[in-house]
């Protein structure tokens, strides 16, 4: 049985996560409107991770015996300065994902529950991922700002996401 701390700090996660997949489409709406298809659909490769986590989540409450309580999604950004500034805004957000992911670690640990922090394990190592992955392309966006041709070209490079390649 999952304790009523734990159920309320998780059932915030499944919000973050789900208000995660919320801002990835409208990054994806803004990449859309600036006829960037590539960064695009990485954007909405992402959205769909994120909702992937939210139902793991959703999942793990039910099976140990809690309760799920949506709430309210905070409305998310609708435009950027460039690329490179959305992208940094993903990777800001993913490093406040990964504060929320530590967090709930603790407080697994806290309430000698084993079984949830067991279960947080894949979150910490994917949030390894999903940080090093915006990073990598903040840089790239850095490196390439000087050079409207590379972006062209990181834009068909992120348009391979999920097609094959780039995951």
């Amino acid at each position: 049985m999952i304790s009523p701390k734990m159920q309320d700090a998780i059932n915030e996660q499944i919000n973050a996560e789900t208000y995660s997949a919320y801002l990835y489409w409208s990054m994806a709406a803004y990449f859309e409107s600036e006829n960037l298809p590539g960064f695009a659909r990485w954007m909405k490769v992402q959205a769909g991770e994120e909702m992937t986590h939210a139902g793991k989540f959703f999942d793990y409450v039910n099976e140990r015996g809690g309760r799920v309580t949506l709430t309210a999604i905070e409305a998310p950004p609708t435009a950027w300065d460039s690329p490179l500034a959305a992208f940094q805004a993903a990777y800001e957000h993913e490093t406040k994902v990964t504060a929320m992911i530590n967090d709930l670690v603790d407080l697994a640990r806290s309430e000698n529950d084993h079984a949830t922090e067991s279960f947080l394990t894949w979150y910490v190592d994917e949030q390894v991922e999903e940080e090093s992955s915006a990073d990598d392309i903040v840089q790239k966006l850095t490196r390439v700002q000087d050079a409207p041709g590379g972006l062209f070209m990181l834009d068909r490079e992120l348009g391979a996401r999920g097609a094959g390649g780039g995951e």
